[in-house]
């Protein structure tokens, strides 16, 4: 009997890149923690590699190839995956054509709001590793199609100081933003992570201020001085911006932190 997902199949990627699969990709090299983590937990015994910034599930404990924007080929090489995984936003696009290069089929995602996290995660697992959709991939799409909070309030974001950073438009963690209620002060930026100064966040005239713990590492000391008279709200960034399993649960307890 033909296990399903078995046999040559020709895709395209969230880029539209064409690749072939002789079958399901058994050997899984992820540079994007989001997809690490989502991986790790619906189909670990594929992966067998993952990057310097990929923190969960807690105690993944595999091989690491480096970082998300200096992976080091060789290494993903050795390993000989049929498959590397990896994301437009996160990855270099010259490490992305040297290993096809290579001669490793490389899988690209493109992210920049939830319906697209949503979509392209249900390509992966059930048209790319045949394993059908998730039942936390499930509970997300259910959890984040609820309306959101009414009244809106205007929010900024900062991902980063020294120079400060914050979320602009076109971004996963933007829409995410829209889906808890908030109104993002800077959707109409022209970049997706404009550089700000100080006066600027402020004259912006934000309600409140969220302050995730990555990538910039916010804390009680270092972030909520800066903004007197401000709310603001220290929150987990893998809830804010990572897309995998913990979108089941991100919008709860996102919601739990700004009452």
């Amino acid at each position: 009997m033909t296990r399903p997902g078995a046999g040559r199949r020709h895709l395209a990627d969230d880029l539209g890149h064409h690749l072939t699969l002789d079958g399901p990709p058994r050997r899984i090299v992820s540079l994007v923690p989001s997809l690490s983590e989502a991986l790790a937990v619906t189909v670990p015994d594929r992966l067998v590699a993952v990057t310097d910034w990929c923190t969960h599930p807690p105690g993944l404990d595999l091989p690491r190839v480096r970082g998300t924007k200096n992976p080091d080929r060789s290494a993903v090489e050795a390993l000989r995956p049929d498959l590397v995984v990896a994301n437009q936003e996160e990855n270099r696009r010259i490490d992305v054509d040297r290993l096809r290069a290579a001669g490793v089929p490389v899988w690209v995602t493109v992210i920049e709001s939830l319906d697209d996290a949503l979509r392209s995660l249900r390509r992966l697992f059930v048209d790319v590793l045949a394993v059908g959709e998730p039942g936390w991939l499930r509970t997300a799409a259910d959890e984040w199609s609820r309306p959101a909070p009414q009244p809106a309030s205007r929010v900024v974001v900062p991902i980063w100081r020294d120079p400060w950073m914050v979320v602009g438009s076109r971004t996963f963690a933007g829409d995410v933003l829209v889906r808890l209620g908030l109104v993002n002060a800077f959707r109409t930026s022209p970049e997706r992570y404009p550089r700000v100064n100080l006066a600027e966040l402020r004259s912006a005239d934000p309600g409140l201020v969220l302050l995730p713990d990555e990538p910039y590492p916010f804390t009680d000391d270092d972030g909520p001085e800066a903004f007197p008279g401000i709310r603001t709200v220290l929150v987990s960034g893998r809830q804010l911006t990572w897309y995998g399993p913990s979108l089941a649960s991100a919008r709860a307890e996102l919601l739990d932190q700004l009452r």
